[in-house]
C-alpha cells in the first residue's frame, strides 16, 4: 500500500468572527496557504502508478482556483472561512474524482498553524 501527496498553495482573504476580541479579524485581511492532498493505494500494473501526478494535479487545480484570490467569505458551500472548513471543501471538491483520497491537510506556514480533514 502506498500513500502520494501533492500540495498546492493560494493566496485569499477573508473575514472571521472569533471568540476572542480581534478587529483585525473582522476586518478583510489575506493569508497564504498550502494544502496537501494525499491519496492511498496500490500501484497499477500497468503503470507501475498508484495516480499519475499529471491528472492529480489537474484535479488540484480545479479546487485552488476556486480559492486563490478569492475573498472566502464568497466562496459557495465554505461557511464561516475557518482552515477546517477549507480543509472539508477541498475535500468535498476532490472526493467524488479522486480515487483513494485519505486526507486533506491546509497549513498557514506564516503561523505554523495546520489542520487535517479525513472524510
Amino acid at each position: 500500500m502506498w500513500e502520494l501527496t501533492k500540495s498546492f498553495r493560494f493566496d485569499a482573504s477573508h473575514t472571521l468572527d472569533r471568540s476572542i476580541e480581534s478587529e483585525a479579524s473582522r476586518r478583510i485581511h489575506g493569508h497564504s496557504y498550502r494544502a496537501e492532498v494525499t491519496v492511498r493505494g496500490e500501484t497499477d500494473a500497468k503503470t507501475g502508478m498508484v495516480v499519475d501526478f499529471g491528472l492529480l494535479e489537474r484535479t488540484l487545480e480545479a479546487a485552488r482556483d476556486g480559492l486563490d484570490h478569492r475573498l472566502l467569505d464568497h466562496v459557495e458551500d465554505l461557511g464561516p472561512a475557518t482552515m477546517e472548513n477549507l480543509a472539508a471543501w477541498i475535500w468535498r471538491r476532490l472526493a467524488p474524482v479522486t480515487k483513494g483520497l485519505v486526507k486533506v491537510t491546509v497549513f498557514r506556514d506564516s503561523q505554523s498553524e495546520s489542520v487535517t480533514y479525513r472524510g
